[in-house]
């Protein structure tokens, strides 16, 4: 039977990303949990993350205030990744995880960090992927060569209120009465709640023996027309989905970011990584999330309806 390990919940944890998506639900989860929590942040503020957490100024990218937030950690959450806002080009983003995952694997091997917790993307990962995807998972084979054990927590797209991939999808039905779609509205994708995401990164943290890899999705298998078309159920719509197989993922990228609050700089990886099957292959073990939510109860948690 897997089991939890006193010692792990009494290290302290660091977690990066706190101040992103996940990351600020993780280490609510965590504090909630009663861990002793310390982060990384760039410009961390007087009592930002709560009087409970611990928080080192410090920046992986640039390589700096590492030695420091890691000391006396053997555990660390990996959430950090430069896609999106303020990142630039798309063509510099994987450099710059590249960078931050050398930098932050070093300085966790030079400290006696363990465990590395990593958060990428359910999906292939060869040439045929999105340059999203691969530049996710170059960064958990990064950290893998620095540390004894990365529990690498691949996760389809997450169903939480500000998820990028929710919000494209969840405006698109809201705003749209009728919507012109490329082949991608028909790509397989399984879907999972935030909750589950953040019960399962907190759990794999503190487990005994934690798995190398940990594929996570929720209780349904739906191409993302089935998604759109539950989703406006729920809203009481009936929205026109119209296949358009010639719509580039460039300009399918530029619609979407027009008529959704999502920045195209987020839009544009995101949209080309649509075109690729987030399915779960290989069912994690218990206790990690044995009973996922379904679709609908997901939107129902993140206050769709």
């Amino acid at each position: 039977m897997t089991q939890f390990s006193a010692s792990r919940t009494a290290d302290p944890i660091l977690l990066t990303g706190a101040s992103g998506y996940v990351g600020g639900y993780l280490l609510t989860e965590l504090v909630r949990r009663g861990h002793k929590l310390r982060v990384l942040a760039r410009t961390p503020g007087p009592g930002a993350f709560g009087p409970e957490v611990d928080a080192r100024r410090g920046d992986a990218v640039a390589g700096t205030g590492l030695t420091d937030a890691l000391a006396g950690c053997r555990t660390a959450y990996y959430l950090i990744h430069s896609m999106g806002r303020g990142s630039g080009p798309n063509a510099e983003f994987a450099q710059r995880d590249r960078t931050a995952a050398h930098n932050f694997g070093a300085a966790a091997r030079e400290a006696g960090v363990t465990r590395v917790v990593y958060l990428g993307g359910l999906g292939p990962t060869g040439p045929g992927a999105s340059e999203h995807l691969r530049s996710r998972h170059e960064v958990a084979e990064i950290l893998r060569g620095y540390v004894d054990e990365l529990v690498y927590v691949r996760a389809a797209m997450v169903i939480g209120a500000g998820s990028a991939s929710y919000e494209m999808m969840s405006s698109l039905v809201k705003r749209l009465p009728v919507m012109i779609a490329p082949r991608w509205v028909d790509t397989r994708s399984q879907p999972v709640a935030l909750e589950d995401v953040i019960r399962t990164l907190a759990d794999v943290a503190v487990l005994a023996e934690a798995p190398g890899e940990v594929q996570l999705g929720g209780r349904d298998v739906l191409t993302y027309r089935d998604m759109m078309v539950r989703f406006a159920r729920m809203q009481g719509r009936r929205p026109r989905i119209v296949r358009v197989p010639v719509l580039t993922p460039t300009l399918s990228s530029y619609w979407v970011a027009l008529v959704t609050p999502v920045e195209l700089g987020l839009v544009k990886p995101l949209v080309d990584g649509l075109k690729s099957e987030m399915v779960v292959e290989s069912p994690p073990i218990a206790p990690i999330n044995q009973s996922p939510m379904g679709f609908e109860d997901a939107v129902r948690a993140a206050g769709g309806v």
